[in-house]
């Protein structure tokens, strides 16, 4: 009888893994595509690893990261914006030369 656990408990730990690894996997994709990580995470936990078939499969936002990389907008850095000209700075006061 405790051999039959202990094989059990082997099994177990291992599809304890897969779907935790397939829970994060579905949690990644989902957030990826513009999503939120809690619609991930909730389809993983119920659905195990068809939650990463089921998220390879559904479309991305246009605003994702998968949606700009289709688009064509990841390559392109993000444009900085112009420095700000402001009043200037007060320093010290300089010395003038003597006459």
């Amino acid at each position: 009888m405790t051999t039959l656990v202990a094989v059990i408990g082997a099994n177990a730990l291992w599809l304890l893994y897969v779907w935790l690894a397939s829970s994060i996997a579905a949690s990644w994709l989902s957030n990826k595509k513009g999503y939120g990580e809690k619609a991930g995470l909730a389809t993983g936990l119920v659905l195990s690893a068809l939650a990463v078939l089921i998220w390879l499969v559904v479309p991305s936002r246009p605003d994702s990261d998968f949606g700009r990389k289709k688009a064509g907008k990841a390559s392109a850095p993000p444009k900085a914006s112009p420095p700000k000209a402001g009043p200037p700075k007060a320093g010290p006061p300089k010395a003038s030369a003597p006459d």
